[in-house]
């Protein structure tokens, strides 16, 4: 199989393509797995059609296994630590709440990166930062955002490349809700098909064997046997407790939980598949102006850095394997990537070692045509009222975990 070179690339994403697209099939490992639950306790639980290999299409039950925002936030995971490990080379935007005598709470913290905050790098984190003595978005890099726009993709690509790709809204910067809006053109998710709902006990064998017979009192986070130092209610009566409500005692074995609800059982599956697909179409609809200027040259070089860095996404998250949470572990073969178009199809080999250097030729050719692609972090500061919040915060939380 022939292995992806940057002239096939960039003539792909200059329009023979539409998209790049693998199908990964999956199989559970330990027979029953344990999909994320959502609003009400509740799995994402649907009905699809789905075509066999004569042709005919038969409609099953499937199971949402992992989120196209959890597979998103994955693979940004795996290209920081690519990163942080020098294995590739890209622009990034950080916040270090570590600095020399910062207090032990934010030292805690440590540096928080576009490849980590939830809304990348028009996040409310960055907006608080300053750079230089200045706030962020009113700072020289920083005000460039404020003209960002899918036809002005510049100071994205600049800053945080990773947001042309897995999408951004910024609705945190000076135009708030009109704030510039670019689609996540690397979409993936996990789905588990033919599945059968299972039932699962709980149950809890105390070896100090108390029992539930005993009377307590509620004490804050506690509890305590002295009426006095006990909680009171609105009518101020000391709040009574029990052992199996402060973890102690037997819990009978059941299906349902404290609350009388069924308790999660997880499902058994015939298999899942990891569906994934970067959108060539998306990437053409980006623009990268230099001096105010659109050159088709230019505008080609900067997308195809975005596919190349899209490319490692993928290949990255494929070493971290498929242990989505507990008890949901999954394996199998990554499939093949290939290239989808009008109709047809083209098949490609590509591994992480190959995707890293397929990005440090695709920038390094984006550079050459005046694109900016910083190597060197731009490190933020966070503003003296974040740094406050964050604190105050913190103790407020410890505070209240401690029962004050």
């Amino acid at each position: 199989m022939e292995i992806l070179s940057l002239e096939t690339l960039k003539n792909a994403v200059a329009g023979e393509y539409t998209a790049i697209r693998r199908v990964t099939r999956l199989e559970a490992l330990g027979g029953k797995i344990f999909p994320p639950t959502y609003e009400g306790g509740a799995y994402a639980t649907e009905e699809r059609q789905v075509r066999a290999d004569d042709g005919t299409v038969q409609t099953v039950a499937t199971v949402l296994l992992d989120s196209v925002q959890s597979q998103g936030n994955r693979m940004e995971a795996a290209l920081l630590r690519a990163y942080d490990a020098g294995r590739v080379k890209m622009p990034m935007l950080a916040v270090e709440f570590g600095g020399a005598g910062a207090d032990p709470m934010l030292a805690e913290i440590g540096r928080i990166t576009a490849l980590e905050a939830p809304h990348r790098m028009c996040d409310a984190i960055f907006r608080d930062a300053t750079y230089q003595g200045q706030s962020f978005r009113s700072s020289g890099p920083g005000a460039k955002l404020n003209g960002a726009k899918p036809a002005n993709a510049t100071p994205v690509f600049e800053l945080c490349p990773t947001g042309l790709i897995f999408g951004f809204w910024d609705s945190t910067g000076p135009r708030g809700g009109l704030g510039a809006k670019v689609q996540r053109a690397l979409v993936s998710e996990i789905v588990g098909y033919q599945i059968a709902t299972g039932k699962r006990t709980s149950s809890r064998i105390d070896p100090l064997q108390i029992e539930n017979n005993v009377v307590i009192f509620q004490k804050g986070k506690g509890w305590t046997f002295e009426e006095s130092e006990a909680d009171k209610n609105n009518k101020g009566e000391p709040i009574q407790t029990k052992p199996s409500k402060i973890n102690h005692g037997n819990i009978t074995p059941s299906f349902k939980n404290e609350d009388g609800v069924l308790n999660h059982g997880g499902v058994t599956l015939a298999y899942a598949e990891q569906q994934t697909v970067l959108s060539l179409a998306a990437l053409r609809r980006l623009r990268f102006p230099l001096d105010g200027v659109s050159k088709p040259e230019v505008d080609l070089a900067g997308r195809t850095v975005l596919a190349a860095l899209g490319l490692a996404a993928i290949c990255f998250l494929d070493e971290d394997g498929f242990d989505l949470r507990s008890r949901c572990l999954l394996d199998g073969k990554p499939g093949v990537m290939e290239f989808v178009g009008r109709g047809e199809t083209q098949e490609f080999a590509m591994s992480p070692d190959g995707a890293a250097e397929l990005l440090t030729q695709a920038a390094a050719d984006a550079k050459s045509l005046g694109l900016p692609w910083p190597e060197a972090p731009l490190v933020l500061q966070p503003s003296p009222d974040l740094s406050k919040l964050v604190v105050e915060s913190r103790k407020r939380s410890m505070a209240k975990g401690a029962g004050e």
